[in-house]
């Protein structure tokens, strides 16, 4: 997945997990996102399917790869990642 921010922008980005639990009938029992020095993380919320992080800053032209981790509630522990490329907007 791929998306923009500009850097003076405080956007969220969300992971929908629901397919994936839903094919193992499992849900999120745990959820980590990983942001790489550059960008900085507000906040971090989850729900049993769903993972968002906050986001803020990041320099004009960079493009970070955030990553999303979860450990379900059967065990099993999986990551996905965003690309954000900041630019002016």
């Amino acid at each position: 997945m791929n998306s923009t921010k500009d850097p003076q922008a405080v956007l969220d980005y969300t992971i929908d997990w629901t397919k994936w639990l839903d094919e193992a009938g499992d849900a999120i029992a745990t959820s980590t996102w990983i942001v790489p020095t550059g960008l900085t993380k507000v906040t971090e919320t989850n729900t049993t399917k769903l993972a968002t992080v906050w986001l803020s800053g990041g320099t004009v032209g960079t493009n970070y790869t955030v990553t999303n981790r979860i450990t379900t509630a059967a065990g099993r522990t999986d990551d996905r990642s965003i690309t954000i490329r900041v630019q002016e907007r």
